[in-house]
């Protein structure tokens, strides 16, 4: 086990003063590094070896002089000889290396001159022998302490996944899998960790390995056997007669060698891809980020993209910052500002019993992604009252430290990820112990693992979850439920959320993610738990924030204490896919110092906002929930939904098709009208239909072919397995739903881009027939026109409109039945609405050749019709209030007040 700093130090000054000796400067080198070795209580042969045969440039040969393979490659010279020169020798070596063994760290030294080259941080540090023990931190990669550094994404991590991927296929092919696999590879995770983070002795594992099995690979499978057996008994009950390579592996405990396996088959290929797994330096490895890596490696698809199937910290803070860590930094600073040192001695005391009282729980939780994050801030924070409280020598640090991972529960409904929660939270806080080892000189391992993280398999949604933690035990509930759409949703979902949300009317349309939303608060009603998950942003959007949120508020008292508006839920891996969510962090009780965490756009960073309540569509603002409603709020012309055809596409016509109908009855002519779906009329097309409903029957006789196109109609509706369409084959020559306006209206696209600012409306005459892709607004003015294509409205589209994956879905019912329109619009600005309504209808047209998808391009959006659209603005927004709106949010907030007025009315 690793030596405290301070026995480092002291072996390093005797080594010094030994070596320093003239008689001694001509001695064999191989002597000056097994002492250099034992200064950090390391047995130089256990790691390293002397005189190690390369091939160099030119095929010449040559040897190293000391080497350990993927970390150190010393190169000694005489007293007083050029060390630039050894440093050229020792990187000539490296092409007779392989891509594994190549050393981390290059050190030259001449007995009085040490040099070391950290190849990965590209720096260099020269000192000389009297000055060692002042730089012995510079190898405490010897020693076995690691530099503590957040990496968000390390090439390691991927490196180490691929490989242990290969190993994974490799055993598979063999028939060794399912359960057995996971646990196996769940088992060499740890001992790769291990020999490399000082839980066990440097280079244990790798050399039991390379010097215990056959290079054939037949005998690994019965090594690790007994291996494993050796890990899971304690020392003092072990045969006396064991090999001496096993018996230097301590008890591990923690049941994770327990089980017994059955035994895997290894080949030569098969040993190779385990040796590079060994030579990887896995002190780099990050537990948090390893942990999806690792799960990814069992899907040869997941496989193809590593690196984005892992959820960065920086995300990660966005969650439990404001959930908890924010709160309790705020409360350490306050207590280090007390003046008097006994009282802030006794509060960072009681402060930090604290916060080794606190439990975490993730009721999704994957591979332990936010619960080792969590962790490990929660073990930094203690680690700083650690350095306050005991400043001066600490006996045992074991007696300090006192958070712990059985402070962290999680469910899990697949087995192997399951596993590497517990694992990775055992890592973490191993990594964690080493930060404040390196701080007091001290070494301090949890070895055997006594404790463990409550990591339970199954199906989160159907285990109570008082049986995984009590909620008197518990403080925090945090993570990210699995999303999936109504439409995404397998069999198996919907059967697993149907009995959480019962008799609630309308549930069949929720996300997914829901079902841990109600689930969570039924399990903190009138408790002081609070609550942070990362969702889709479709449960603040829409219709599923009538459902959900009216329930939660009015049943549960539930009160959303922070919130992050939408933004990318994503990593900085190339090529991932990034999802639209929303952080939303709720309890059952009221709190002050409410936070919103604004973008400009899903991209930006947040701007973070102080607010006295939030509504459920993450906005400042009293909670209020908007429901679909049959009729308009205000008095305005009624919207409905355009007509379907129910054709099979026998009334529908190309600009070809209906030339040649034309051509061959030109009594059709006065049957076609244009038909406008969302499609058509966003990108400029035609199309046109069969409008019948007038059609005189002397007339059909003359338009055969349109006569036959009806029977085709009469014969698909008559064999549809549907009795309402059975029905429609009565009337075969209408379309199967007819809403056509009577008189000019407004088209409305049922579903648009996210990039519009404005929503591209269309003011319309009779003869244009919408389809069922849009809406339509009968008997509708320029001055409805004009407040509907308004900022002000697709403010309000953006906040209660629904989504289909990240574009607008237009409802009648929920977003026109509830806007409010402005009140009292005196006659000047009704005017000046409709003029500049009509302005911009008139710039259009002077586009005829550009569709409107084209105009409405952010990028390509004309000045003209640009600056037509703000003047439209300025007045529509002078018709609401006097005020200026600064944006969206100041614009919604009013929005959903004059909502309340409606509604009061």
């Amino acid at each position: 086990m690793a030596l405290s700093w301070n026995e480092i130090k002291t072996r390093a000054i005797s080594f010094s003063k030994e070596w320093k000796d003239e008689s001694k400067e001509n001695a064999e080198s191989q002597s000056f590094w097994n002492d250099f070795f034992n200064i950090f209580g390391i047995t130089r042969r256990r790691v390293a070896s002397f005189e190690e045969p390369v091939k160099k440039l030119g095929n010449k040969r040559g040897s190293i002089d000391l080497f350990w393979k993927g970390t150190l490659l010393v190169e000694h010279k005489s007293k007083g000889l050029d060390l630039d020169k050894a440093y050229i020798q020792a990187i000539d070596y490296f092409i007779g290396l392989k891509e594994a063994e190549l050393p981390k760290y290059v050190l030259v030294s001449d007995f009085d001159t040490f040099r070391l080259y950290d190849l990965e941080e590209n720096t260099t540090c020269e000192f000389h022998l009297s000055e060692l023990y002042k730089n012995v931190n510079l190898f405490g990669f010897i020693a076995g302490y690691t530099k503590h550094k957040t990496i968000t994404e390390n090439p390691i991590n991927i490196q180490a996944a691929e490989l242990m991927g290969k190993l994974h296929d490799k055993l598979k092919d063999v028939g060794y899998d399912g359960h057995s696999l996971e646990v196996f590879l769940v088992r060499l995770l740890f001992l790769q960790f291990a020999e490399d983070t000082s839980i066990f002795e440097p280079r244990i594992f790798t050399e039991f390995i390379e010097n215990k099995t056959s290079i054939d690979g037949s005998d690994i499978g019965s090594r690790f056997t007994e291996l494993f057996q050796v890990l899971n008994t304690k020392e003092d009950k072990r045969l006396k007669n064991i090999d001496e390579s096993l018996a230097i592996f301590p008890y591990v405990n923690g049941k994770l060698y327990e089980e017994f396996l059955p035994i895997p088959t290894f080949d030569s290929d098969m040993r190779n891809i385990l040796l590079e797994c060994c030579y990887l330096d896995w002190s780099k490895i990050s537990p948090a980020i390893f942990g999806s890596l690792f799960q990814s490696i069992m899907d040869k698809v997941l496989r193809r993209n590593l690196g984005a199937h892992y959820t960065s910290e920086a995300n990660i803070l966005k969650l439990i910052k404001p959930l908890f860590l924010d709160e309790l930094y705020d409360k350490f600073e306050s207590i280090k500002k007390l003046k008097q040192t006994n009282q802030k001695e006794q509060k960072l005391k009681e402060f930090h019993r604290k916060l080794s009282s606190l439990n975490f729980f993730d009721p999704a939780c994957g591979s332990g992604n936010f619960l080792i994050i969590a962790y490990r801030e929660l073990r930094i924070l203690e680690f700083e009252i650690l350095k306050i409280l005991h400043s001066d020598n600490v006996v045992d640090i074991s007696l300090i430290v006192l958070c712990d991972v059985d402070q962290f529960h999680g469910i899990e409904i697949e087995e192997f990820p399951a596993q590497i929660a517990g694992v990775a939270l055992w890592l973490i806080d191993h990594q964690m112990n080493m930060l404040v080892s390196e701080y007091f000189g001290q070494y301090f391992a949890r070895l055997p693992l006594n404790k463990s993280a409550n990591i339970v398999n199954g199906n989160s949604l159907k285990i109570d979850w008082e049986e995984v933690v009590k909620k008197d035990k518990l403080s925090f509930i945090l993570g990210n439920p699995p999303f999936a759409g109504k439409s995404k949703q397998s069999k198996k979902q919907k059967e697993d959320i149907k009995p959480i949300f019962g008799k609630i009317k309308g549930a069949g349309a929720l996300d997914y993610v829901t079902a841990w939303y109600l689930k969570a608060s039924k399990y903190v009603k009138d408790t002081k738990i609070k609550v942070a998950f990362v969702s889709t942003n479709s449960i603040s959007q829409g219709e599923q924030v009538g459902i959900l949120w009216k329930e939660l508020f009015n049943n549960y008292n539930i009160k959303i204490h922070f919130a992050h508006q939408t933004f990318n839920w994503s990593n900085e891996a190339k090529k991932n896919a990034a999802v639209h969510v929303v952080i939303i962090g709720f309890a059952s009780f009221d709190a002050e110092n409410k936070k919103v965490y604004e973008y400009e756009d899903v991209k930006a960073e947040a701007h973070e906002k102080n607010v006295q309540n939030i509504n459920s569509y993450l906005v400042g603002g009293n909670d209020i929930v908007i429901e679909k409603r049959r009729k308009s709020i205000c008095n305005v012309p009624t919207i409905s939904f355009g007509s379907m055809p129910n054709d099979g596409g026998n009334f529908l016509l190309t600009d070809e098709e209906k030339e040649e109908l034309i051509k061959n009855e030109p009594l059709s002519e006065k049957y076609i009208k244009p038909l406008l779906s969302a499609k058509e009329f966003l990108n400029g097309k035609n199309r046109w239909c069969l409008w019948l409903e007038n059609l005189n029957p002397n007339d059909l006789k003359s338009i055969p072919l349109i006569k036959q196109r009806i029977e085709n109609v009469r014969n698909l509706r008559a064999n549809s397995n549907r009795e309402a369409t059975k029905k429609l084959a009565e009337y075969p020559m209408l379309f199967g739903e007819v809403r056509q306006p009577k008189n000019n209206f407004i088209l409305i696209p049922r579903h648009f881009s996210e990039n519009r600012q404005y929503l591209i409306i269309g003011y319309l005459d009779k003869n244009y027939i919408p389809s069922d892709s849009c809406l339509s607004i009968d008997n509708a003015t320029f001055l409805n026109f004009g407040i509907l294509t308004s900022f002000m409205h697709m403010t309000w589209i953006k906040f209660v409109c629904g989504r289909i994956k990240s574009d607008y879905r237009y409802s009648n019912e929920l977003v026109y039945n509830n806007y409010p329109f402005p009140k009292n619009i005196n006659n000047k600005n009704k005017l000046s609405i409709e003029q500049k309504a009509q302005n911009i209808l008139n710039i259009r047209a002077e586009f005829k050749d550009n569709s409107l998808a084209d105009l409405y391009d952010p990028l390509a959006m004309p000045p003209k019709l640009k600056k037509a659209h703000q003047e439209l603005d300025k007045v529509v927004d002078k018709c609401y209030s006097n005020k200026t709106f600064k944006n969206d949010k100041d614009r919604i907030e009013f929005l959903f007040e004059l909502y309340k007025e409606y509604l009061s009315e």
